[in-house]
């Protein structure tokens, strides 16, 4: 890119994009944007900014147009690194015809030009409400201070220009004629777009559950209903959103994705129906507004065996020996997070070195090694805890593989934990270090790695397949016969939390469930009572449950 197509975009230099860039948390259609505060401060003349990192202050001097005036052309910025042309087009195809393109893969940025200032603003105004979320980066988006883009000949652009035809020949010339229907209105065309994906998942070589559909697919808006299916030896799905644009955006951003490494690859339509009926709440249909509806047969809906066998589409009881013979191993059931963390979160591939955690945010005064095996232990084997010495509000966990650590990352990130909300991420560490002998750290580190409570040592674990986020409701196993209602409502309540509701499952009275009374609540009963000795050589095993009471 020369020196004549930078100070067209930038008047100022290209070096003013990426200073402004330090402030974080910019959403969309606020004036924190880097096009707002460009015209906005430095037009009064001289703006000094303190970065929100505290580094030495930026000096700007210019004089542009006042701010958040719609234009046709939209500044897109905190891309991953690895974007692609046609990932950036498709951040506007829904919208209109996209008309031009400006790649700045260097400062992580790029300009869309629309064909009309409409179809901008309506772009704008529908992701100041849907973030989108590449590969674990949200996407920022503003008015550009420019009406139009002029581009060179550089390599960049010819790459652009060349992404920019092939995806006009693909559809059309664009998508600028084809009508995508919001609540608010229509935005072109008299036909609408139905709000009714049909998925088709194609090499399924791991299972695929209504569950991990329903967070892939809720990255981009709220999902109303699914319904899985078997047609043609094919594991197919319907999902319902509230509106056409939220589906047409959803099907340009999934359709060909694989949600594993190299398999269970999207194949994306639109349905003919407008609406689904669904009349049963279990693992093969879901009506998200509609809580109350039975699970058909008035069995709990956590059946392992049926929700193996709908993960592959399949009536056989035997599936989840066969997911072992075919050497699946850890993470290859792990169901909703690991498969959203390819399409939403951010890549499995990357995350295969990343088996550290870092967790800051905890209560320094009631945290213990154990109590954080115990918890993340429900996401994936937890081989070694270190609470830091001089930081202990601050742990680093070694989990098993790379895919465990992003199901727990992705599950616990935010949730309460002694009255704190956890911040979980990624380390850059690849182990955790052991102190040496004769070096006791007042037991802060331990070593888990041959601990019996690991969940996931079976490959093929059914626990791949009730991996489900934090809730009030937890799913307790292995209770004895002699053990009744009255017993593990008292045991739960010792703790001083609050037991809204209980109930053993109709054909198997090793198995209840019991509703306490927040979320964090079941957290610290889960740590507490996971493996509690309830005689008759009986182990209570506890995990977070999907259904309510």
């Amino acid at each position: 890119m020369d020196g004549r197509l930078d100070a067209d975009l930038y008047p100022l230099g290209s070096g003013y994009v990426p200073e402004i860039d330090s402030v974080h948390d910019i959403s969309v259609g606020t004036k924190r944007g880097s096009d707002e505060l460009f015209s906005s401060c430095i037009s009064n003349g001289p703006y000094i900014m303190n970065s929100a990192n505290g580094n030495d202050s930026k000096k700007f001097k210019g004089d542009v147009r006042s701010p958040g005036v719609p234009s046709r052309v939209v500044h897109v910025r905190k891309l991953p690194n690895d974007i692609n042309e046609a990932e950036v087009i498709g951040l506007g195809l829904p919208f209109g015809k996209v008309t031009n393109l400006l790649m700045l893969k260097g400062k992580n940025q790029a300009f869309l030009e629309l064909n009309s200032e409409e179809c901008a603003q309506t772009m704008v105004s529908y992701y100041s409400s849907v973030t989108p979320v590449i590969r674990n980066h949200p996407i920022y988006m503003q008015y550009s201070t420019h009406k139009e883009l002029k581009t060179d000949n550089s390599p960049n652009q010819v790459r652009a220009q060349a992404a920019l035809q092939a995806v006009n020949a693909l559809h059309g010339g664009g998508m600028g004629s084809m009508a995508i229907s919001t609540d608010a209105g229509s935005m072109g065309g008299a036909a609408t777009q139905s709000p009714v994906l049909r998925v088709i998942v194609e090499n399924l070589f791991y299972p695929v559950t209504l569950d991990v559909l329903h967070q892939i697919f809720s990255k981009f808006g709220t999902v109303l209903k699914i319904i899985t299916f078997t047609k043609n030896n094919q594991f197919q799905a319907l999902i319902q959103y509230a509106d056409g644009m939220t589906a047409q955006h959803a099907k340009l951003s999934l359709d060909g994705q694989n949600i594993y490494n190299a398999c269970c690859t999207l194949r994306i339509s639109f349905s003919k129906l407008t609406s689904l009926n669904v009349k049963y709440n279990n693992d093969k249909s879901r009506d998200y507004t509609r809580p109350d509806l039975p699970t058909a047969d008035s069995q709990p809906s956590i059946d392992h065996q049926t929700m193996a066998a709908a993960a592959f589409g399949l009536s056989v009881p035997g599936i989840p020996s066969a997911l072992a013979s075919l050497g699946v191993g850890h993470g290859g059931m792990a169901a909703a997070a690991a498969a959203a963390s390819r399409l939403g979160l951010s890549g499995l591939t990357a995350s295969g070195g990343h088996n550290v955690l870092l967790v800051s945010n905890l209560n320094p005064e009631s945290v213990t090694p154990h109590c954080l095996f115990i918890l993340f232990g429900v996401y994936g084997d937890v081989m070694r805890v270190k609470i830091l010495f001089n930081k202990k509000e601050n742990a680093l966990i070694q989990m098993s593989d790379g895919t465990q650590a992003q199901l727990a990352m992705s599950h616990l990130n935010g949730q309460r934990l002694h009255g704190r909300a956890m911040r979980v991420t990624l380390s850059k560490h690849t182990t955790v270090q052991l102190p040496r002998e004769g070096h006791e750290d007042q037991g802060l580190t331990k070593d888990y790695s041959n601990s019996p409570l690991h969940r996931f040592k079976k490959p093929g674990s059914k626990n791949y397949s009730n991996i489900f986020p934090p809730s009030a409701t937890l799913h307790l196993s292995n209770i004895p016969p002699s053990v009744v209602e009255d017993d593990l409502r008292r045991l739960f309540a010792s703790s001083g939390a609050t037991v809204k509701a209980f109930k053993f499952f109709q054909k198997d009275r090793k198995m209840a469930l019991i509703q306490m009374g927040s979320v964090e609540e079941a957290i610290e009963s889960l740590i507490e009572f996971h493996n509690h000795d309830l005689g008759e050589n009986h182990h209570l095993r506890v995990s977070f449950s999907k259904s309510t009471i």
